[in-house]
C-alpha cells in the first residue's frame, strides 16, 4: 500500500524500564485519550529517531532515560477525511537513569508499572507485544527478534496509533 510521503508521519515509541517496572502513560489527547501506552511522539525535522525518543520521554515525564536499542518497528495506517494516513514508529528500549514520572506534554497520568499491572490497564490496542521485545532487549536475554507490525484503523479517532 502506498502511502504519499506528504501523509506518512515519523514517530517513536519508548519502553523505558526500571528494574521490573516499565514507564507508562495514560493519554491525555486523541488518539487514544484516556488509554495507556509507553512514551511515544513525533520525530522533529533534523533530529535523530534517538533524540525524539530522549525528549519524549523527559517532556511527557519529566524522566530522563538512556537508549538501550531499537526493538522494533510499527506502522499503522488509519483514514481521515483526507485519505490514508500512516505513522512511521520506531520502537526503543530504553533504562531508567533519573527523575519521577510526572504527566507532562501529552499525558494525562504517568508511571512505572509492573507486567502485573499491564494486565489491568486499558491499554492502546497492539503495544504489549512492543513492551516485551523491549524489555528483552533491555535484560539482554539472548537474541532479540525485533517486532515488525502493521495496524490499521478506520476513523479519525482511531485508538491504534499514537504513543506505542
Amino acid at each position: 500500500m502506498d502511502i504519499p510521503e506528504s501523509r506518512l508521519r515519523r514517530g517513536v515509541s519508548v519502553c523505558v524500564f526500571r528494574g521490573d517496572r516499565v514507564l507508562m502513560i495514560r493519554r491525555g489527547k486523541a488518539p487514544g485519550i484516556g488509554l495507556w501506552a509507553p512514551v511515544g511522539g513525533g520525530i522533529e525535522a533534523g533530529e535523530s529517531a534517538r533524540d525524539a525518543a530522549l525528549r519524549e520521554t523527559l517532556e511527557e515525564t519529566g524522566v530522563t532515560a538512556r537508549i538501550v536499542g531499537v526493538s522494533g518497528r510499527r506502522l499503522i495506517l488509519r483514514r481521515d477525511d483526507d485519505g490514508l494516513l500512516g505513522v512511521d514508529l520506531i520502537v526503543h528500549a530504553a533504562a531508567w537513569v533519573a527523575g519521577e514520572p510526572v504527566a507532562g506534554d501529552d499525558a494525562a497520568e504517568a508511571r512505572f508499572v509492573t507486567d502485573a499491572d499491564l494486565s489491568r490497564l486499558d491499554l492502546m490496542p497492539g503495544v504489549l507485544p512492543f513492551i516485551r521485545v523491549a524489555r528483552r532487549l533491555h535484560d539482554g536475554q539472548g537474541p532479540v527478534g525485533s517486532v515488525m507490525q502493521g495496524a490499521s484503523g478506520s476513523g479519525a479517532g482511531d485508538r491504534d496509533e499514537g504513543g506505542g
